[in-house]
């Protein structure tokens, strides 16, 4: 089955291409940088070594006029970037983008975030290798190195606005600033930015009984605004001999703030007002750095890392009665704490023929929650209710040990083995506390293929051991679902053998296509779970299956003589399998993505300053369960957009965007039971149709 659903979906890659658009975000998409003129030649003949290595020069990406190397990479053809997954620890490289042949060591700070803060004119080259092919354990696929040069002081800025009008306040203060410079030994960036966001929808919700009767209208304006302004540092020391030491440091605030009202008339009833308004304050700090030097036949690195957050949340949800009723309603607030240090050793040295790395890592992780729940009494006061089950403990300790080996096996074949255990100890405190152990096998094998120079092939199979979510130990509420979690000190990590095929493709002036195809089956997957005394949680699910394509794909139009244009694709359609925890029956995942399409045009018109595009971003969501009620929840589920470009504007690329053309709009299904889902009557359903607006940003890039 699984093969021919894996031939279907590669079948219909070519109609998803004219028919599928992306996963929508309540912003503006974050499309890629904007070029600017030059009579180059698009990216379409790479430089492709017999080993497959495709290394591309700043004079590719001069019509984009790029301002950082963040710009350069997103117009590589046929290359997406990866930003791995969340996890605790560093443990092996899982980005596929490199620095001068050096993952990313930090956790608080993206990819993204490091690649804004390199100035295009510091970039040296860009070169595509197979991850196998490297001498860095984890990595398998196309994986992006960006190599820079040194010299000089740089900076670069990008300011983003965005216009919501007749939902929320515009969003004046996004984007970021860096400056960067070298000095002997020394070289360092300095970072300013701003990640912020302007969330809202309005319009109507139906709430109905079992038999369609209306029971309650409701009208909804939902406005959020979040901001996460955060000053950065790194610190690169060439040392005596060949030692090299980098020291990066970053200090970020969040605030987020919601305004929910509702209007509800109530047939035959009293109609109200709902005020419902959710508020954070979180300030995070980390400090990281490492060391390494030559020691006996190879090299020792020495990493360090040093994580703190700080989280304060509060949610009140008061009702206002047209009779004047007395008010109703309540408050759940939470203050939380994560710590996180990291120690990590790595030796490499070069034997039989081959590259050697024997890793090492300890990680101290640590959560302590405190949630507090209160209702609002006749008074108009917030009377704190017993709620002892919000409030608890995690701590973990983790280690890891992991031999990896890799080597050439013929000129155009590359090997690479790893394996490893991990030993962790989960210790909850609260009012259920416990202490458990896990010994973890872990580890990969990966090969990289390239049969001809425009074709390279990887093939990876890993066992990989997951992680926690340490406020899924504990209960929680949530005012404005009526739901909530009991929490479950009895969570088991996940774990999965993951396979993963990757097959990339050069079309000469044509572009670059790429396929992946995956396959990951999971022990003690996490899902909502029923507890004694009728409760629900997140909990383990024996095993469960996921498996699917995605296609990323550049289509340059120079051959058929639309100069300077092309289209971007990246799609992607899964199917995942587990056995439903409360009914025992088979089901796909739940809230679970299994179509996303985002296909862009730009066209960078030939001998002048401007570029214009528009594209269309698809996403299909699956349905998501729970013990007492079931639904769907998705934005679209189609969004398109517009922009235009002028890459020089007294030096500065200037682009207006337009988002939404097409009336994307906010869906919200779902229907509750008076009990558990299997058995239980229906209590009500709700739908919701919601329009999401048009959506205004304007970007100014520049570099000084």
């Amino acid at each position: 089955m699984k093969t021919s659903v894996i031939a279907a979906l590669l079948s219909g890659s070519a109609l998803l291409l004219l028919s599928a658009p992306a996963l929508a975000q309540d912003a503006a998409p974050a499309p890629s940088p904007s070029p600017s003129p030059a009579p180059t030649s698009p990216l379409d003949i790479p430089r492709a070594s017999s080993e497959g290595h495709v290394v591309y020069t700043p004079a590719d990406f001069a019509r984009y006029s790029p301002k950082n190397a963040l710009d350069m990479l997103n117009q590589v053809p046929g290359f997406s970037i990866s930003g791995g997954d969340e996890v605790r620890g560093l443990g092996e490289a899982n980005v596929n983008v490199l620095i001068n042949g050096e993952r990313l060591a930090l956790k608080s700070e993206t990819i993204f975030d490091r690649l804004q803060k390199i100035s295009a004119d510091k970039v040296e080259k860009i070169e595509i290798v197979d991850g196998a092919s490297l001498k860095i354990p984890g990595l398998s696929g196309q994986v992006a190195n960006i190599v820079t040069k040194a010299g000089g002081i740089s900076g670069q800025f990008n300011w983003a606005t965005r216009f919501r009008p007749g939902y929320v306040r515009p969003e004046w203060f996004g984007g970021n600033v860096s400056i960067s410079g070298t000095a002997k030994t020394l070289e360092y960036t300095l970072a300013l930015n701003n990640n912020n966001g302007r969330g809202s929808i309005k319009g109507p919700t139906d709430i109905t009984d079992a038999n369609g009767v209306l029971l309650e209208h409701r009208h909804t304006h939902l406005g959020n605004r979040f901001d996460n302004p955060k000053i950065s540092a790194s610190l690169k020391w060439d040392g005596p001999g060949s030692s090299v030491a980098h020291l990066n440091a970053s200090y970020a605030l969040i605030f987020f703030d919601s305004t929910n009202t509702e209007d509800r008339t109530v047939p035959g009833g009293v109609d109200r007002h709902r005020d419902y308004d959710p508020h954070e304050r979180d300030h995070n700090y980390e400090i990281g750095g490492d060391f390494e030097f030559a020691l006996g036949p190879g090299r020792l690195k020495l990493i360090g890392l040093d994580r703190y957050d700080h989280d304060r949340y509060r949610e009140d949800v008061v009702f206002i009665y047209a009779d004047g009723s007395p008010n109703t309603g309540g408050r759940y607030a939470s203050v939380s704490t994560n710590k996180e240090q990291v120690a990590r050793a790595e030796y490499n040295w070069k034997m039989l023929h081959g590259d050697w790395q024997l890793s090492g890592e300890a990680a101290f992780n640590s959560y302590d929650g405190a949630a507090r729940l209160f209702d609002l009494d006749p008074s108009g006061d917030f009377v704190e209710i017993p709620f002892p089950a919000g409030t608890g403990g995690v701590t973990e300790d983790r280690y890891e040990t992991i031999l990896t080996h890799g080597r050439q096996l013929a000129k155009n074949l590359s090997l690479q083995l790893g394996g490893g255990v991990e030993y962790s100890k989960l210790s909850q405190t609260g009012s259920m506390g416990l202490t458990r152990t896990f010994w973890r096998p872990k580890g990969s094998a990966s090969l990289a293929w390239t049969p001809r120079k425009d074709l390279n092939l990887s093939l990876k199979l890993a066992r990989v051991v997951g992680q926690l979510s340490f406020q899924d130990f504990l209960a929680r509420v949530d005012l404005d679902q009526g739901n909530g979690s009991a929490g479950n000190v009895n969570l088991v990590p996940p774990q999965s053998w993951e396979l993963n095929f990757e097959a990339k493709k050069e079309l000469g002036a044509w572009g670059t296509t790429t396929v992946k195809l995956y396959d990951r089956w999971y022990q003690d997957y996490i899902d909502y779970i029923p507890l004694p005394g009728g409760v629900e949680s997140r909990g383990n699910i024996d095993k469960a299956n996921i498996y699917g394509v995605n296609w990323v794909s550049t289509v340059n139009l120079d051959p058929l003589g639309w100069k300077g244009a092309k289209i971007d694709a990246d799609l992607t359609m899964e199917k995942s399998d587990l056995r439903d925890p409360l009914t025992g029956e088979h089901r796909q995942f739940s809230n679970e993505f299994n179509r996303v399409a985002n296909v862009t045009l730009r066209d960078d018109i030939p001998n002048s300053n401007w570029a214009w595009g528009g594209g269309v971003q698809y996403n299909h969501v699956l349905p998501y369960y729970r013990l007492f009620e079931v639904g769907i929840n998705y934005e679209g589920p189609a969004y398109t957009f517009l922009f235009l470009e002028n890459k020089n504007v007294f030096g500065l690329d200037v682009r207006a965007q337009v988002f939404n053309v097409t009336n994307g709009r906010h869906y919200f299904r779902r229907t509750v039971y008076s009990g558990f889902r299997d058995t239980a009557p229906v209590l009500f359903h709700e739908d919701a149709d919601q329009s999401v607006g048009l959506i205004y940003s304007l970007n100014v890039k520049g570099k000084f």
